[in-house]
């Protein structure tokens, strides 16, 4: 995936580019979970705006954490934060899969019916990806495709909602709920509070649909 194809999320428009804020959250998410924040969006976190246009929007406070983490700590330290929390040698800290958490195991069935949907999308893994598709950043770039793509036939509300709720629905909550709580999560923390309050919108606003 491309670590240049998406922007942070900002609170300095109005809900007047709701779909495309809606993409670049996915994009970010998608960012920070696959690699930790190279130098310019580390440098570009720390220049956000905090403040939602209207004052008390839900994922004020969250995004605040966010930003306030990344203004208090250095581009290499929350790599190193990443590298101990995600890639430890051996089983991880915590794990950015879905088969972990909705099977017990990785490569299990929920792995299986991924790719089978991702087929049905048109979609693949590109090969010089080494993650499997069901990595969290990978689920987030999918969603963000389904949001922003330009072939309605496919990037369209219903398939939003279906790849979300077959796919993240299940477990992104207790994924976030554990990796808030770690002990050694402090930028990722920060991260995960955000990504728990983006992604209960996402939830609450797919189930108002009629599709």
């Amino acid at each position: 995936m491309s670590r240049d194809s998406f922007s942070p999320v900002g609170f300095s428009d109005a809900d007047e580019h709701e779909e495309l804020a809606r993409a670049e959250v996915y994009g970010l998410l998608a960012h920070l979970f696959y690699a930790p924040p190279d130098d310019a969006l580390h440098a570009r976190l720390r220049a956000a705006v905090t403040q939602a246009p209207v004052q008390g929007a839900f994922l004020e406070r969250s995004w605040e954490g966010l930003v306030t983490a990344a203004r208090r700590l250095s581009a290499a330290a929350v790599a190193d934060e990443y590298a101990e929390l995600f890639l430890g040698v051996g089983k991880p800290e915590v794990f950015l899969y879905g088969s972990f958490y909705l099977a017990g195991s990785l490569h299990g069935k929920p792995l299986v019916a991924l790719r089978s949907d991702l087929k049905t999308l048109g979609l693949e893994r590109p090969a010089e990806v080494n993650e499997t598709e069901d990595h969290l950043a990978s689920l987030c770039e999918v969603m963000r495709y389904l949001i922003a793509g330009e072939d309605v036939g496919v990037s369209n509300l219903g398939a939003q909602q279906r790849f979300f709720n077959a796919h993240l629905r299940g477990w992104v909550e207790l994924f976030c709920d554990q990796l808030a709580a770690h002990p050694r999560a402090d930028f990722y923390a920060a991260a995960a509070s955000f990504a728990r309050d983006f992604f209960a919108i996402e939830a609450q606003g797919l189930d108002m649909l009629d599709v």
